[in-house]
């Protein structure tokens, strides 16, 4: 009887063992080529995990605390068993807030639209975020993941901002620039996060849609997103991200479609971008902030993606304080018609530091560029020049960016370089890059050193 016992005993946990391994989390490795030394990107794969409906944790369509409780509770069951997908099924599904916990894909079935309330208080408690480079506690991303491990997004479904009260705060009026100037300040005097409230009545700090702060291994695959707040997709402080078979769509105020932020290793491909404001805009913290967590934007592969609107196609800066280098964007497309200034503008100031390298651009196709294909300027303030003064001037030396076989219809220069002349620009060669009708002077060049055009 003992034997049987203990063969029964060594059954079960065998049977055990073998459930646990199969909900577990296992991790693929994604290997990206590029003229720098690029490490493979680790994401998670869910394949064997269990799957969690949220119909089945009291999901009610149209009712958005149901829904809101649904998710948040079979995100945590799936965290709890070690991995699991939270399954969004078919039809709309009004909710607030989401936030991640580790080991869990939140998973949107073809038709189904996560709709999130416009309601600013279905954003709160503040969470610790960010607002144009500086760290601070404001409302939640609408979908935020903080400190988590092996995350993803994946499916058919959509993903829709309700924007009925984040339109009326894409005015900036004084009340908003007050707090704006009152963070510039406690970022610049290092105050501590719990000194940076900035959730009241009139500060109107916009939340971005998705925001993986501090996080590692995550995916994004497959999903529409529509509409959003402030900058829609924002990797802040993050390793190994893939974003592929996106489609973007915002056109509000600031509505880049992804910012990795102080983030390294990162694959953008295959993704189509329709935007208000920049389709990539690489950044890495503005001023004393961003010296204080010294983490370079790094290892950045944008490929094969079409945008039909943006200001840039890649913008790098002006919030570039932490460093940015090994950028590559390669194979891309803007169609034709597309509301574009340049394809790639590095913009910098004074108060900025940080520094830029080696970026590349290869394979590019565009029509009408408003301005020009290639624009550096190290004197970009915008509103914040005459807000408030510079309390520590540090340069940003930018130097070695490539550019080849890049083609455009109608621009008013193929590149313009605006430097200081303390700090000259260092290593710009274009090759094979031109433009059927060029408006004006085909390069424009100040404080440059080792420039070169074939």
């Amino acid at each position: 009887m003992k034997k049987i016992a203990l063969c029964f005993t060594l059954l079960l946990s065998i049977i055990f063992l073998s459930f646990k391994k199969n909900q577990s989390v296992t991790l693929d490795e994604v290997a990206v080529k590029a003229p720098f030394a690029m490490p493979a990107i680790k994401i998670p794969n869910f394949s064997n995990c269990k799957e969690f409906s949220i119909v089945d944790f009291g999901a009610v369509k149209g009712d958005k605390n149901k829904t809101s409780d649904a998710i948040n509770t079979a995100i945590a069951k799936a965290n709890k068993s070690g991995g699991g997908t939270v399954v969004i099924p078919e039809g709309e599904w009004l909710t607030k807030k989401i936030h991640f916990k580790s080991n869990v894909n939140l998973h949107l079935n073809k038709g189904a639209v996560l709709l999130f309330s416009e309601d600013p208080k279905d954003y709160l408690p503040a969470v610790r975020s960010t607002w144009e480079g500086y760290e601070c506690y404001n409302y939640s991303p609408l979908i935020y993941a903080y400190q988590c491990k092996n995350i993803a997004i994946t499916g058919e479904g959509e993903l829709k901002a309700k924007m009925d009260v984040w339109t009326k705060w894409f005015a900036r009026p004084k009340a908003h620039m007050e707090s704006l100037k009152r963070l510039y300040y406690l970022a610049s005097y290092n105050k501590p996060m719990e000194e940076r409230q900035m959730v009241n009545d009139t500060a109107n700090f916009r939340p971005q849609f998705i925001q993986f702060n501090r996080c590692e291994n995550i995916l994004m695959d497959g999903v529409t997103i529509t509409n959003s707040p402030f900058w829609t997709i924002h990797p802040f402080l993050s390793k190994d991200v893939v974003l592929r078979n996106l489609k973007v769509y915002a056109h509000g105020h600031n509505n880049d479609g992804v910012d990795p932020e102080m983030s390294q290793n990162v694959l953008i491909e295959n993704c189509v971008f329709d935007q208000g404001d920049d389709a990539i805009a690489i950044k890495s913290g503005s001023n004393q902030d961003a010296w204080r967590l010294n983490t370079p934007s790094k290892n950045i592969v944008m490929r094969n993606c079409t945008v039909k609107n943006g200001h840039q196609l890649v913008a790098i800066g002006s919030e570039l304080s932490g460093g940015i280098e090994n950028v590559f964007i390669d194979n891309c497309t803007v169609v034709d018609g597309a509301k574009l200034n340049h394809l790639l503008f590095i913009k910098t100031n004074e108060r900025r530091g940080g520094y830029v390298k080696n970026i590349y651009m290869t394979n590019i196709t565009s029509g009408k560029i408003d301005e020009g294909i290639l624009g550096i300027e190290t004197d970009v303030l915008y509103q914040w020049r005459d807000l408030v003064p510079t309390i520590e001037r540090r340069l940003t030396p930018i130097k070695d960016v490539y550019l080849e076989n890049i083609k455009a219809t109608n621009v008013k220069f193929i590149s313009r370089i605006l430097a200081q002349k303390e700090l000259p620009v260092e290593n710009v060669f274009l090759k094979n890059v031109t433009a059927d009708t060029v408006k004006g002077e085909k390069s424009i060049r100040e404080n440059v050193i080792n420039f070169d055009s074939k």
